[in-house]
């Protein structure tokens, strides 16, 4: 039997590596709360990602903030040219099928661009087909050739045009390219709306120049004109910053129509526009929050307004 001074000796002993014990797991429990606290606040802090929906007879699409901009500009230059809805619909499917609305600087074989057209076909240079605006006029050129084409189905319009190795496929992306011209055309009143993150406002200094015209809100109104076709968009007359935007299209439905057109496209465009609200037809839009909101003090029908970064 141990004497006692050895059992008080192991006694210690025990009590040691029963410390020694505690004090890692206090260790890594308070390595734990640390860690659980960075979780916490990376959860908290507010991540915005740049998407886009739009929706119309309880239809509703999510596409990413460049897809969103691509479909608005196809769509701005059928309405540049006086073309039916159904114009923007084709070419919005086709360019879903060709390229996903992305700018390809690749393709099958010569395949360029937005709608993945050849230059050793005729459709233009490699650089004029990956500029969307020429390929945009390059598609339409095609369709107003084809007879009939608003009375035609999607893929049976599209493929008079492009002559693709698949031409059914045009047809599955007809219900979103319908929903996306239906909100881009006006057609369907506060449809689209975008997330955006916060415009980084550092740079060229927001002051007017002899037009009234701040640099980012003179760069909307160039971009309106060239792919819109939009020549009255004015700063606003009470507005010193240069930042305010104004188009009156006058009252009734067709006033109203033209309005949310205007409107979706500079919420679709905001990301290289730097728009941060629009407002018509007594609703507001603001970056960061993917709705159209109720408000008062909003113009009413008919009339927008677009504000860009300060």
């Amino acid at each position: 039997m141990p004497s006692s001074s050895a059992r008080r000796r192991a006694s210690a002993e025990r009590r040691r590596r029963l410390g020694r014990t505690a004090a890692v797991a206090a260790l890594l429990l308070g390595a734990t709360a640390v860690v659980g606290a960075v979780v916490v606040r990376e959860v908290d802090v507010p991540v915005v990602s740049p998407r886009c929906t739009a929706s119309a007879s309880g239809d509703e699409h999510t596409l990413t903030a460049d897809r969103a901009a691509v479909a608005a500009l196809i769509t701005a230059r059928s309405q540049a040219r006086g073309l039916p809805p159904r114009a923007a619909t084709i070419a919005i499917a086709t360019a879903i099928q060709e390229s996903g609305l992305r700018n390809l600087d690749h393709g099958d074989r010569d395949s360029l661009g937005l709608f993945q057209q050849r230059p050793s076909q005729g459709w233009g240079t490699p650089e004029q087909v990956q500029d969307p605006l020429y390929a945009t006029e390059a598609f339409y050129d095609g369709l107003v050739e084809v007879d009939d084409y608003a009375s035609m189905d999607v893929t049976v319009a599209a493929q008079e045009v492009q002559r693709s190795g698949f031409p059914t496929a045009y047809a599955d992306h007809e219900p979103e390219a319908r929903v996306l011209a239906s909100a881009l055309t006006g057609h369907s009143p506060a449809s689209l709306v975008c997330r955006l993150p916060d415009v980084e406002v550092s740079g060229t200094p927001q002051v007017p120049g002899e037009d009234g015209l701040a640099p980012r809100a003179r760069a909307v109104v160039e971009e309106a004109a060239a792919q819109l076709g939009e020549q009255d968009l004015a700063p606003l007359d009470d507005d010193a910053s240069g930042t305010v935007l104004d188009r009156s299209y006058g009252e009734g439905e067709e006033g109203t129509r033209a309005g949310w057109a205007l409107a979706h496209w500079a919420v679709a465009r905001a990301v290289s526009t730097d728009v941060v609200e629009v407002a018509t037809d007594g609703r507001r839009w603001v970056r960061g929050e993917a709705a159209w909101t109720p408000d008062a003090s909003a113009p009413g029908p008919g009339v927008v307004r677009l504000t860009v970064a300060g």
